[in-house]
This record gives C-alpha cells, structure tokens and sequence, in this order.
C-alpha cells in the first residue's frame, strides 16, 4: 500500500518558535530583566522564525533610545542570527487586521497582530517574547515556561 500523503502545510517546521522584538531587545541589552534568559535560549535554539516588522520594531528601539550605531549592531545581530524572517504581504496584513479588531480591547500594533497570525497559520506552539499581548491566543510565552 503507498504511502499517504502528508496534510500537513510544507511550511510549518515542527517545534518552531515565534520571535518577537521584545526577545531580541532582552538577549541584546544587558540591562534587561530578562537576558540571561534570552541569552540562554538563543544559544540552543529551535528553529526560530520573525517578520520584517520585528527587525523594524527592534532596530527602531535601539536607534532612538541609544543611537545609530546600536541600532546597526541591532541589524547585524539578526543577520547572524539562525532566524528566518518570513514575508508579510497584503494578506498576511489583512489577518492581522482582524486580529486587532478581535482584540480592540487591547493596545495591540500591527507588529503584535502579524505575530498572532503567524503564530496561529504556522500552528506555532511557543512564543519568545515579553509582551502579553503575544499570549492573546494562548500561546504560551517561554518567559513562563
């Protein structure tokens, strides 16, 4: 007898984490409450993945709350970072979109909102991140592990 075929989607990677800025923010500033954490977890991670809109967010924090140069360190620390950072185009707007309105209860930012989304398209189970926000789904996020 053949083999079945797969239902699975070809994209979603078993036991990946979702990554937001805020976990990127904590394993890159030592002042941080949770970077040893981060800086644990970033050195035996799974398969990680992000959007544009994170490195936006992050390298945006780090140019106005220090200065250009930290927010160039900023870049070059995620490009040597074994993360991949998944496009996000109109569609993936678009679910965002509801997700802000689902929760319009809640300061949730578009960069929140596309987190949720690729968390739930991709059956993510696990959320590096600070952010309550990112647990709307019920994710869990590993600072509570």
């Amino acid at each position: 007898m053949p083999a079945r075929k797969s239902t699975k989607s070809s994209t979603v990677t078993r036991n990946e984490a979702y990554v937001d800025t805020s976990a990127l923010i904590a394993f890159a500033d030592r002042s941080d409450t949770y970077h040893a954490l981060f800086h644990r977890l970033f050195s035996e991670p799974p398969p990680l993945v992000t959007t544009p809109l994170v490195v936006a967010e992050g390298h945006a924090w780090f140019l106005k709350r220090y200065d250009i140069a930290k927010g160039l360190h900023f870049l070059s620390m995620v490009e040597s970072m074994p993360l991949k950072i998944l496009s996000v185009g109109p569609q993936e707007q678009r679910a965002a979109t509801v997700f802000i309105r689902k929760y319009s209860d809640q300061d949730l930012t578009m960069t929140d909102a596309t987190g949720l989304q690729v968390m739930a398209s991709r059956r993510i189970r696990v959320c590096w991140s600070t952010d309550f926000h990112l647990g709307l789904t019920n994710v869990p996020l590993v600072i509570y592990s």
